[in-house]
């Protein structure tokens, strides 16, 4: 019998932590050791799992690997914390400073490290796509646009910070736009503008399990 594997889940009370737990918990080959988040829910131990503060990371017990998406303020913890204990890390958590960019990228010499601004296969052909427009539409205006619920704080989203990254390989300038509203999930648009004609790439997200199986 295969050895399920052991996962600790920072940032385990958000919107995608909660998802990411409801997945892992339906499959066979994961096993969620322990939950993180800033305050504790009651009961604090459910279903064998280990519900840890924040602020207490160190007593998580042995997992794994670990996946984030947190916000920024406790990034620095769970990277710390992984590079001690020489375990992966899968994390999501978008509206990283520079200095925490640069952090990661040190750390990732140390430990297996994946970070994503967005773990769906759609964004990732949406990517390739904006690059390939970009390089083809010389000299046409480049906007993105991207929506996300009221809650959501970081402005532009990492994805679409990210796009942004793919059209500036092709040779776009792109600006940013970004709108908070209601509970949509995400969505980005991309588009590509010149005298006459314009042309939008669009991907929106309907449920967030796309993200949290992709993280898995």
């Amino acid at each position: 019998m295969t050895t399920a594997t052991r996962l600790l889940i920072h940032g385990a009370t958000g919107r995608m932590g909660e998802a990411v737990l409801r997945l892992a918990d339906e499959a066979p080959d994961m096993r969620v050791v322990c939950a993180v988040a800033r305050q504790i829910p009651t009961p604090a131990m459910a279903d064998g799992i280990a519900w840890v503060a924040a602020d207490a990371l160190d007593d998580a017990p042995d997992y794994d690997i670990a996946i984030d998406f947190s916000l920024p303020e406790g990034f620095d913890r769970v990277l710390d914390v992984c590079t001690a204990r020489g375990r992966p890390l899968v994390s999501g958590t978008t509206g990283l400073s520079k200095a925490q960019q640069q952090a990661l990228e040190r750390h990732a010499l140390r430990i297996p490290v994946v970070w994503a601004a967005n773990f769906s296969l759609g964004v990732a052909v949406l990517s390739d796509l904006v690059e390939r427009a970009a390089s083809l539409l010389s000299g046409w205006d480049c906007d993105i646009v991207e929506s996300h619920h009221i809650h959501k704080k970081d402005a532009p989203s990492g994805t679409a910070l990210a796009l942004g990254g793919c059209a500036e390989q092709g040779g776009a300038a792109p600006r940013y736009a970004s709108l908070r509203a209601g509970d949509i999930i995400g969505e980005h648009l991309v588009q590509f503008a010149t005298a006459g004609e314009r042309i939008e790439l669009v991907h929106r997200a309907t449920n967030r399990d796309i993200f949290a199986r992709g993280a898995l």
